[in-house]
């Protein structure tokens, strides 16, 4: 059998992540992300690992941009729903983020994805969107989706994160 094997490359850079950890504690959770989106402070390794863009900041609200790579795929020829999964708790998780004060972090317990259509590199432009729906003491709980352009639904979540204080 001939090898049909066509390998491909990829590169990226990212920032050290410990400046914006550091950063992180001395800010509210919400001035802490809009300094990430307005380029202050480094969009943390993940984020550039996985492709992400445009970032808007609200108060229990988060957006970001997404285009699917070949890197995305999966055995089947979709992005994996990893990718997905990904891109909605990170994007639920910091509007959760954005209601929390200085020093209060949190970290996801529960992820509920609904995978409704396929993103592919034909679906063009993702957009990632994330509410916070209620901020606890104790706990968080976020909702979110993933549209494609023209306003298509792809993907809803839901998230619950502890509160760490």
């Amino acid at each position: 059998m001939k090898n049909i094997i066509e390998n491909r490359t990829r590169t990226f850079d990212w920032a050290d992540p410990m400046i914006g950890a550091k950063s992180a504690m001395k800010m509210s959770g919400y001035d802490y992300l809009k300094s990430i989106a307005d380029s202050e402070l480094p969009m943390p390794p993940i984020m550039s690992l996985m492709g992400v863009d445009n970032c808007k900041v609200e108060k229990g609200y988060m957006c970001f941009e997404f285009n699917a790579e070949e890197y995305h795929y999966n055995t089947i020829g979709g992005v994996h729903g990893g990718v997905f999964s990904t891109l909605l708790d990170s994007c639920i998780s910091c509007a959760i983020h954005t209601t929390l004060p200085q020093g209060v972090g949190f970290s996801t317990i529960d992820l509920k994805v609904n995978f409704i259509r396929p993103i592919t590199i034909e679906t063009g432009l993702v957009i990632c969107e994330g509410n916070a729906i209620h901020t606890g003491r104790k706990t968080a709980v976020g909702e979110g989706r993933l549209l494609d352009a023209s306003g298509k639904l792809l993907a809803t979540a839901s998230v619950t994160c502890l509160i760490l204080s």
